[in-house]
C-alpha cells in the first residue's frame, strides 16, 4: 500500500508539500498540486483517515439531523433530492455523512451524541423548531435546510414568492374562488406560503373566506385527501386549490376525481415541491418548483465556509422557485 513517502519519493516534492496538497491547503501551487495528484492517481494512495484527522485536526465528517415529521425519512422525493445534492458536493472535499437517528429530534441530547462524535459540521433538514436549540450555546457549525433557525445558518426556497405565482396564475386564468390547503402551522414553510396566500389574494382585492384555508397536517397524501374533503363540502366551492405540497395536491386530485369531478375542468390544483412523480401522474401537475441540486450544493458551501472560518455573519441564502405549467389548471370565466 502506498504511502506519502512514497508519494513524495513520485512527485519529487517533500513531505510537508504532499501534506499541503493533500489536506488541500491554499498556499500550495498549481504545479506542485497537479504533480502530487498525479502521483496520488498513478500510486493508488488512499490517505490514513486516523492520520488524516491527527494532522488535520477534523474528523472529516458531518453530521445529518433528519428532523422531519411525515414518518417517511429520507424516502420523500423533496428531501432524497436534497441531500444527494448536499452529499455530492461535500464528498468533493472528502468528508463522510453521519446520519442521527430522527427520533433523537433536535434536543440537547442530539449535540452532545455529535461532540461524542467528533463532526466538523451539522446539517439539520426539515426542523419544525419545537425542539430547536440556541446554538450560540454549541458553537458547532451548523446549517439548516428548509427553515431559517437562530443562531445558525439556513438554505431554503422562496417560499412566499412560490405562493404569489401560484395565486397571480391562477388570478390570470379568471379564477377568483381559490382556496389553499396548508401544512401544519407550526412549519415555517406553511406558515410562509400561507402568509403569502393570504397577501397574494389581497393584492388581488379578492376576500378569503376561512373555511378556504384547511391544514392538511405534514405535506402527506392523506392530509391532502382529508383537507380537500372539507373544501368539497362547502356550500360556495372554490374553482381552483393551490397546495402547499405535491404529495398533498396528490391526495386532493384523487378525492377530486373520486367525487365525480374533473381536474381542472371542475377544479384546478397546484401543488409545491415539483417532486418527480408530478409530471407522470394523469393529468401532470402544476406545481412551483423547488431547485433541489442548488439547496443541497448552496447547503454544503455554506457548511463549508463556517468549518474553514470562511463565512462573515449570519445572512440566510433564499433559492428562487419557478412556476412549471403542466395540466392541472384550467382558464374560467372570472364572472362565474
Amino acid at each position: 500500500m502506498a504511502t506519502i513517502y512514497d508519494i513524495a519519493k513520485k512527485s519529487g516534492y517533500s513531505i510537508t508539500t504532499v501534506s499541503k496538497v493533500l489536506n488541500e491547503s491554499a498556499n500550495v501551487s498549481e504545479k506542485a498540486k497537479r504533480k502530487v495528484l498525479a502521483a496520488v492517481e498513478e500510486l493508488k494512495y488512499t490517505p490514513n483517515s486516523s492520520a488524516r484527522t491527527l494532522a488535520t485536526n477534523k474528523s472529516w465528517m458531518i453530521g445529518v439531523v433528519f428532523a422531519e415529521h411525515l414518518g417517511v425519512g429520507l424516502a420523500h422525493p423533496f428531501f432524497s433530492e436534497v441531500i444527494e445534492s448536499f452529499k455530492k458536493q461535500i464528498e468533493l472535499y472528502n468528508y463522510d455523512l453521519l446520519f442521527i437517528s430522527r427520533k433523537m429530534g433536535l434536543k440537547e441530547e442530539t449535540y452532545k451524541h455529535l461532540r461524542h462524535r467528533g463532526v466538523d459540521g451539522v446539517v439539520v433538514i426539515q426542523s419544525l423548531g419545537d425542539d430547536a436549540l440556541d446554538f450560540t450555546e454549541f458553537n458547532m457549525p451548523t446549517v439548516f435546510i428548509d427553515m431559517p433557525e437562530k443562531g445558525a445558518k439556513a438554505v431554503y426556497s422562496d417560499n412566499r414568492q412560490g405562493s404569489k405565482l401560484a395565486v397571480d396564475y391562477l388570478y390570470e386564468l379568471g379564477h377568483r374562488k381559490i382556496a389553499h390547503i396548508t401544512g401544519t402551522q407550526s412549519m415555517y414553510t406553511a406558515i410562509e406560503r400561507t402568509e403569502a396566500y393570504k397577501a397574494a389574494m389581497e393584492s388581488r382585492g379578492l376576500v378569503v373566506p376561512d373555511s378556504y384555508i384547511v391544514n392538511g397536517g405534514y405535506y402527506s397524501y392523506e392530509g391532502g385527501r382529508e383537507a380537500m374533503l372539507k373544501l368539497l363540502l362547502l356550500r360556495d366551492r372554490p374553482t381552483a386549490v393551490y397546495v402547499s405540497g405535491d404529495l398533498m395536491a396528490i391526495g386532493a386530485m384523487k378525492v377530486i376525481r373520486e367525487a365525480g369531478l374533473r381536474v381542472p375542468e371542475d377544479i384546478s390544483v397546484i401543488g409545491f415541491d415539483d417532486i418527480p412523480v408530478t409530471g407522470h401522474i394523469d393529468p401532470p401537475l402544476t406545481t412551483i418548483r423547488q431547485n433541489t441540486e442548488v439547496i443541497g450544493k448552496q447547503a454544503a458551501i455554506v457548511l463549508l465556509d463556517e468549518i474553514n472560518h470562511l463565512s462573515k455573519g449570519r445572512e440566510n441564502h433564499v433559492i428562487p422557485v419557478q412556476l412549471v405549467k403542466r395540466g392541472t389548471c384550467q382558464a374560467v370565466d372570472a364572472k362565474k
